[in-house]
């Protein structure tokens, strides 16, 4: 008997079990290119409307540098233009006197930087020269470009920049970062390189403008690439060395932790403090790391051993174990730390993991006393350094945020940036 559907009228067709597997298969790759090429648009769309976005404000940030910075305008007269904006344009967002100001340093910053042309100043005189010869009065107010000649501007600019020893730098990374990255990395990092390196990691590693903050604070860029280790000697050959020294910085600003001096020598009081405030420990040292667990158990012959933190790098591909030490540097640290990352490779470690990785995190070390010591072990392991709150100039601590405001903050109560 043939069964019959009811809202057809129509034959049921008998659908295998192996056909309805095939079926729901080939909708879930429909659904995965569709999402995909829905993502995709998104981010290009996104990305376009950043790249407007940056031009507007540099062809703003160059009309206000050329008329403010000679005096063509009066005093006040940013906060002026700022309030005739909001008037004529009311509900009119990123404008406000200190917006506009951003965006003079945005110009400023980066014009003489990407071009072999004059600086803005001279830029400006030419210009007040050749007003002159039209006989046009010095004090009128200079032209805003077009926004296709400032993208153009741009755009062709790209391929050199004067002084920076980087080789290579993308436009397209300059135009994936928004203009409050742009601001906060041009406010706390002064050399072109610095600049360069933070703007390649917010476009290549997505940071959130938390997490840049956080490494303009902790100053990855100096410290990036200087951990005395011995990688190069006990890690694959390649780029492997290059890209664990990259993974890890010299000196840790744990800004979190507020530990007095004493003679209490427990290093459990700033684990306790890590794992209390991982998610703010993980941007400190990279968002390539997952945490695994505090006092990781490793068993030998019966015998338990524990490892302070226990980690994994998804771009090293591999375990990273780092013991916690409250005083000096000390050689013996690293005989213990060895042992941990043989326990690991031997017991924990998967095969298609690279091996284990060692730091020893400690609050002061001597660079020629580290690198003699970690000279002769066969396990890669480096020695960094780090801060606290208490340690930190008072200067400084009056400029981060207070832990309970900071609370509020991460739980979505504060108030939304201009």
């Amino acid at each position: 008997m043939v069964k019959h559907n009811k809202k057809t009228n129509g034959p049921i067709k008998d659908v295998s079990k192996k056909e309805r597997e095939a079926e729901e298969e080939s909708s879930k790759y429909a659904a995965t290119v569709i999402k995909d090429t829905i993502v995709c648009s998104r981010y290009q769309a996104a990305s376009l409307v950043n790249k407007e976005l940056l031009s507007l404000y540099y062809t703003v940030g160059r009309y206000i540098s050329l008329n403010s910075r000679n005096k063509n305008w009066g005093e006040g007269a940013i906060k002026k233009i700022s309030d005739d904006l909001q008037r004529e344009l009311p509900g009119l967002r990123g404008f406000s006197e200190v917006s506009i100001k951003r965006m003079r340093l945005f110009f400023e910053a980066w014009h003489p930087a990407f071009t072999n042309r004059p600086s803005p100043m001279d830029e400006l005189e030419s210009e007040k020269k050749e007003r002159s010869e039209e006989g046009e009065a010095d004090t009128a107010i200079l032209r805003i470009p077009s926004q296709d000649e400032t993208i153009l501007e741009l755009e062709l600019l790209s391929d050199e920049i004067y002084g920076c020893t980087q080789p290579v730098f993308s436009i397209d990374d300059f135009f994936r970062v928004s203009f409050t990255h742009h601001s906060e990395i041009l406010a706390k990092e002064k050399t072109l390189e610095g600049r360069l390196f933070y703007i390649d990691r917010c476009a290549s590693e997505f940071w959130s403008v938390d997490t840049l903050k956080s490494n303009l604070r902790s100053e990855m860029y100096s410290r990036t690439g200087k951990l005395p280790n011995n990688f190069s000697k006990t890690l694959p050959p390649g780029d492997m060395a290059n890209r664990a020294l990259k993974a890890f910085k010299q000196e840790y600003l744990l800004d979190y932790i507020n530990i007095e001096d004493g003679d209490d020598p427990d290093e459990r009081l700033i684990e306790g403090e890590i794992v209390a405030n991982i998610k703010r420990f993980i941007l400190s040292i990279g968002d390539k790391f997952c945490f695994i667990g505090n006092q990781y158990r490793v068993t030998v012959d019966e015998k338990e051993f524990f490892i302070d933190l226990l980690f994994f790098n998804r771009e090293l591909h591999c375990l990273v174990a780092i013991e916690l030490k409250r005083g000096e540097f000390k050689p013996s640290y690293l005989g213990q730390l060895n042992f941990y990352l043989s326990a690991l490779d031997e017991y924990v470690r998967l095969p298609e993991e690279a091996g284990s990785v060692g730091i020893i995190l400690c609050k002061e070390a001597s660079r020629n006393i580290v690198e003699l010591a970690v000279r002769d072990y066969t396990k890669p392991m480096g020695v960094a350094t780090y801060r606290t709150r208490n340690e930190i100039p008072e200067k400084l601590r009056k400029a981060l945020p207070d832990l309970e405001d900071l609370k509020k903050l991460l739980d979505g109560g504060g108030a939304e940036e201009d």
